[in-house]
């Protein structure tokens, strides 16, 4: 899976490299032109027309320049300044404000980012920070079907919210295959720390994923219920569907952090026994080995009169006699399945 960020292609009228499309649409889902910032107030003057603007890493000029254009609201284009905003949906008069986080798998990592959503009866704003594709695809999708494109912002809303939510099955699937690696590794017969390494920072990753995914299900579940003046009626039942694939993404996401809390347990708990054999091993050595120490310490002793010492056969004798409670101890040790 190759989600790595590529350099995204801008609007060729508009001279400011941070927006990357501004287009005016008729009221009927037509692409009339592309525009420049300065235009916007001009289109919305117009009744018939609708303006979908795309922005990534806006300036506060930029930011200050659209807020003029729209008539955005002080406090959300405050928050739209600050790119750490948690999961939300606000509402503005008769405006919306959408913040949603992204994810992108850049260099074998997830890295995550977020997207500022301004949405009013006649434009939609997208702004990206961080980690995310680009929604070009999106606006070419909705261009493609004129007539759902006819149902104006809310529409556009729905496409790039179906976008973000999207974008997280590949992410989601690449997990679910590097778990069943690990689950893999957890049932090797040797211990390797960076397995464990591999499962935390996993776990780690899933619980910023589902912080990210889980409050989509509240924002979609209010566009399907609320603002009857800003979403149609027409695509609530849009937002039904993508509310559905983030309750997927977040059951998926919690199953497999509790697969991983398992995998986690079942290594120690793997770690664990094999530690205990290790130490019968040892133990049923250590046996062994007591019963001819302690019969050579009794006759390294330097006394005199001891027992048989005199008689040639005494050495012998100590030696068998040796090998055979040797013998009979390692054969109940074996038996025991100590050794």
């Amino acid at each position: 899976m190759d989600l790595s960020i590529s350099p995204l292609p801008t609007d060729p009228t508009c001279k400011d490299p941070m927006v990357v499309n501004c287009v005016a649409y008729a009221a009927d889902g037509r692409r009339l032109r592309d525009i420049t910032v300065e235009e916007i107030s001009d289109v919305l003057e117009t009744p018939d027309e609708w303006v979908w603007v795309g922005v990534r890493e806006p300036s506060e000029e930029l930011l200050d320049k659209l807020q003029e254009e729209f008539g955005l609201h002080e406090l959300a284009v405050e928050d739209a300044h600050n790119a750490h905003q948690r999961p939300k949906i606000e509402v503005y008069g008769d405006s919306l404000f959408i913040v949603a986080h992204t994810a992108q798998v850049v260099a074998s990592k997830i890295a995550f980012g977020e997207t500022h959503i301004f949405m009013g009866k006649r434009y939609i704003v997208t702004i990206r920070h961080g980690a995310s594709l680009s929604y070009a695809s999106a606006r070419r999708g909705c261009e493609q079907s004129q007539d759902m494109l006819a149902l104006g912002p809310s529409y556009s809303l729905y496409a790039v919210l179906d976008f973000i939510v999207d974008n997280f099955f590949p992410i989601v699937r690449e997990f679910r295959e590097e778990l069943q690696e690990l689950e893999d590794e957890v049932f090797e017969e040797t211990f390797k720390r960076e397995t464990i390494r591999r499962l935390y920072v996993l776990k780690k990753e899933l619980v910023t994923l589902r912080l990210a995914i889980a409050p989509l299900q509240d924002i979609t579940n209010q566009l399907i219920r609320q603002y009857p003046g800003l979403i149609r009626d027409e695509v609530r039942p849009y937002f039904r569907d993508v509310y559905d694939h983030a309750t997927r993404i977040n059951e998926s996401t919690d199953t497999m952090r509790e697969m991983l809390t398992a995998a986690l347990s079942v290594n120690l708990a793997l770690v664990t026994v094999a530690q205990g054999e290790v130490v019968k091993r040892l133990a049923g050595w250590a046996a062994l080995l007591a019963a001819p120490t302690l019969l050579a310490s009794w006759y390294g002793m330097n006394f005199h009169h001891m027992p048989e010492l005199d008689q040639p056969w005494a050495y012998p004798t100590m030696i068998a006699a040796t090998l055979g409670i040797c013998g009979v101890l390692y054969w109940l040790l074996r038996k025991a399945r100590w050794l």
